[in-house]
């Protein structure tokens, strides 16, 4: 049987896609790829093998949505980072921004949370290592992030 290995790319629609490409270039550093005349927006991540890992099309400004929580439909795209130092960073960059809407802990991710100019919800989340997952190996929490806790247990400048 074929297996898929991962998420290549997400695609969404957005009010206006480039004010939103501008959104995800300062919240993220994302590039961008291609601009199509303001009607698609193709950006990817810095360290991204991907041609492109966003894809924005623009719906125009009455557009609907999104209706998270009441209707069936995506909840939300979980971006990695590699560090939790970069979290932290994040966590500076989504808040100056007025996009940070929560922040979790959930055993065996570290995760922020944020929503776009258009509504759309997003997680960003740093992945701990495996050996240190223990009962979050088949147990899946939400517990407040305690980023400073964190930060001395796996941060670049921890006691040792």
């Amino acid at each position: 049987m074929a297996r898929v290995s991962r998420l290549n790319h997400a695609v969404l629609f957005v009010r206006d896609a480039e004010r939103a490409a501008a959104f995800y270039q300062e919240a993220f550093g994302f590039e961008v790829v291609q601009n199509v005349g303001g009607r698609a927006v193709f950006l990817r991540a810095a360290s991204s093998e991907n041609h492109h890992d966003l894809g924005l099309f623009a719906l125009g400004p009455a557009a609907q949505g999104p209706f998270t929580g009441q209707a069936v439909g995506l909840y939300h795209l979980a971006w990695q980072v590699d560090t939790i130092d970069e979290l932290a960073e994040m966590r500076v960059t989504l808040a100056n921004l007025g996009a940070l809407t929560g922040q979790s802990d959930h055993g065996a991710t570290k995760s922020l949370y944020g929503r776009d100019p258009d509504g759309n919800e997003f997680e960003v989340m740093w992945l701990v290592p495996r050996e240190a997952w223990g009962p979050y190996d088949r147990e899946a929490v939400t517990r407040p992030l305690d980023m400073e806790r964190e930060l001395a247990r796996f941060g670049s400048g921890r006691g040792g």
